[in-house]
């Protein structure tokens, strides 16, 4: 940190209404300082529904008032119960309309550094929500190297290396965690015909690097692959996308 920067990390009540309307309202009043609220779960954004619904989604189109608040909620299921496995991508993905929002979903560690790094630039952010699993924070498949934290940037689309493009014949798009499993299975059974690309970010949609993948693969089969059940996650936002 810079020498006369200050960081401050403090405790809070459990109320997510009450402290997520904390952050939102500090935000406003400092908008340079880079405001993050973490819920210990993603499921328990449910529990400010409010201010996100009435402040974060909406707070500029109706009052002309625009925050760079962060909000993370760890989302995967990483077998630790029904009330810690789904922060509701789907629910937030609803909200997003005309630029909102930032929702990503961030498979490597650079990606999260460049991501945060990113929103803490920005001159004029809008409200972003993260939903990288805490299982990602020990996992070896998402670790960087320090030229990759050092050099590198935020890319809203991940396509693995490929050596024969002609070789595809099916291009697995996914978000987050399941990737790395994707990528394992891929490499047990020696699966070199399938391509798997990570939307990193999912809102605003990145249409320029999707039709880029889609021009690069064009005799291949597209299917969309996530964790969640098909009535949850990223699916039908893809499928209106895709479809």
């Amino acid at each position: 940190l810079h020498e006369h920067a200050r960081y401050e990390v403090r405790d809070s009540l459990l109320s997510e209404e009450a402290v997520l309307g904390f952050e939102y309202g500090y935000s406003l009043a400092s908008p340079k300082v880079m405001g993050i609220w973490e819920a210990q779960f993603g499921d328990f954004a449910n529990g400010a529904q409010i201010p996100i619904d009435q402040f974060l989604a909406s707070g500029e189109e109706k009052w002309g008032q625009r925050v760079g608040l962060t909000m993370l909620l760890p989302h995967g299921y990483d077998g630790q119960g029904p009330e810690h496995s789904n922060a509701r991508p789907e629910r937030f993905l609803q909200l997003c309309a005309e630029g909102n929002l930032t929702v990503a979903n961030c498979s490597t560690a650079g990606q999260y550094f460049h991501l945060l790094r990113r929103q803490g630039l920005a001159e004029d952010s809008v409200p972003m929500v993260v939903f990288t699993p805490k299982s990602l924070l020990r996992d070896p498949r998402a670790a960087s190297s320090v030229s990759e934290l050092a050099a590198e940037r935020f890319r809203e689309v991940l396509v693995d290396d490929i050596e024969d493009d002609s070789a595809i014949s099916r291009v697995i798009l996914c978000t987050g965690k399941v990737y790395h499993d994707l990528a394992d299975y891929r490499k047990t059974h020696q699966r070199n015909d399938v391509a798997l690309v990570r939307l990193e970010q999912l809102y605003p949609f990145p249409r320029a690097a999707i039709n880029a993948v889609r021009d690069r693969f064009t005799d291949a089969q597209f299917v969309w692959c996530q964790e969640e059940p098909r009535n949850m996650g990223a699916w039908t936002y893809a499928l209106q996308r895709f479809g």
